[in-house]
């Protein structure tokens, strides 16, 4: 059986799509860089990473689900681009 992965690779910010960036979701859920890394199975470099536009997310269904579920999200409300407006190059 093959993992399969979902990338989440798309260019909309806060500011254009009205939602709240991926590190204000993580703030917002009380949530620091390393306990949401624990939480999904990444380390905290590769959720900075994201944070920053620096690498795209590669997650698996579950990892996804855990996401979501730390996050009190539905998948619809995660962000389309996971880095900040002020961190983007």
């Amino acid at each position: 059986m093959s993992t399969q992965f979902l990338e989440i690779n798309f260019y909309m910010t806060s500011s254009q799509s009205g939602q709240a960036n991926f590190k204000q979701l993580r703030e917002q859920a009380g949530l620091s860089q390393e306990a949401l890394a624990r939480i999904i199975g990444v380390s905290s470099k590769t959720v900075s990473n994201w944070e920053r536009g620096i690498s795209v997310a590669s997650l698996t269904v579950t990892q996804m689900k855990s996401l979501c579920d730390s996050l009190n999200v539905t998948l619809d409300h995660l962000p389309d681009d996971f880095s900040s407006d002020t961190e983007k190059p």
